[in-house]
């Protein structure tokens, strides 16, 4: 503990620092690498796999089963639709749930007296349910109505927080990132897209920001003066801030990953409740993908908007030309 202790005050007063601004060409490239994958991968894939509540059909739900094989349950709704390939998955340790496309209501009524039959419970135990596709286009549509809304209202007010658009650009480039990332992985994985998960992608937004403007408060308080003393360049005292906050972001990230972690466990394994499993898994990636945008991507980008400046293109003129004649 005492030497990671000593490693961030080591950070924190510049006796040892990361090049993270100096080698911004290798974030780049890692970041337009995962972008291109998580574009090209889902196309692959054949698209995303999107649950019932996008695509519509009907919801078995058998309780209290002895027997938990998913073959049965398969078995029973293509008795009576021989080319459905539904999706099987268990609830806890007593419960089925088929979905299933389109049916008639005949065809669910079948389903529901099958599923009793092939798992030996009353009819009453087999509940069903219909979700129609138009429910899941409107929580999409909702849905981006809603980040594009939390976008606008974002880059306002960290452009007169920070009183510069280009660190309010630079975080909203990086939140789109997150986004892209984390859905990407979903798209190739073949998580399934359900309402929670949109929920949970959201909400890395919160997160992801929240991050970045911790590490811009500081380099904001860092260059303040980056037209007045001569001290370290620009980037240096950006590249000092990063890494002044790097203990505290990677501390904040594990934090937050830990319950998230625990929250997916339970959600996946223990209870079988696939809404808390969809967004602590988005949440879970958000978390990753938001820590490392805004430490590799969000700063040297901002490094590299503002380096052209007259004013700092000045400034760094004359921290060099002091530290030539020091050294000499």
């Amino acid at each position: 503990m005492a030497s990671f202790t000593q490693f961030g005050n080591d950070l924190y007063t510049g006796d040892r620092s990361f090049n993270i601004v100096g080698k911004r060409k290798i974030w780049y490239t890692i970041s337009a690498v995962l972008i291109l994958v998580s574009i090209i991968g889902p196309i692959l894939k054949g698209g995303f796999n999107f649950g019932i509540e996008f695509t519509g059909g009907s919801e078995f739900v058998v309780s209290d089963v002895t027997d938990m094989s998913q073959t049965k349950a398969t078995q029973a709704v293509q008795a009576v639709e021989p080319n459905m390939v539904p999706k099987v998955s268990t609830l806890g340790d007593s419960s089925i749930r088929v979905q299933t496309g389109q049916l008639t209501a005949e065809q669910n009524r079948e389903i529901r007296v099958n599923l009793a039959d092939t798992y030996a419970v009353p009819i009453s135990n087999v509940t069903s349910s219909y979700i129609g596709a138009s429910w899941g286009s409107d929580i999409t549509t909702q849905a981006i109505r809603g980040l594009l809304v939390f976008l606008v209202l974002a880059s306002l007010v960290m452009a007169l927080y920070f009183r510069t658009w280009k660190m309010s650009f630079v975080a909203i480039v990086a939140l789109l990132h997150d986004l892209v990332i984390t859905a990407g992985i979903y798209g190739i994985t073949g998580f399934e897209v359900t309402p929670g998960a949109v929920i949970g992608l959201l909400t890395i937004l919160g997160y992801s920001l929240y991050d970045t403007v911790v590490v811009f408060d500081k380099i904001r308080e860092n260059t303040q003066g980056s037209t007045k003393e001569a001290s370290l360049t620009f980037a240096n005292q950006v590249n000092l801030a990063v890494n002044q906050t790097l203990v505290r972001s990677i501390n904040t990230s594990v934090v937050a990953a830990l319950p998230v972690a625990a929250i997916l466990f339970i959600g996946a394994f223990v209870l079988g409740a696939g809404t808390l499993r969809d967004i602590s898994l988005a949440l879970l990636i958000g978390i990753f993908v938001g820590t490392y945008s805004t430490i590799f991507l969000a700063t040297p980008l901002y490094v590299q908007m503002r380096k052209n400046e007259p004013a700092i293109k000045k400034y760094d003129k004359k921290v060099l030309a002091e530290q030539s004649k020091t050294s000499a």
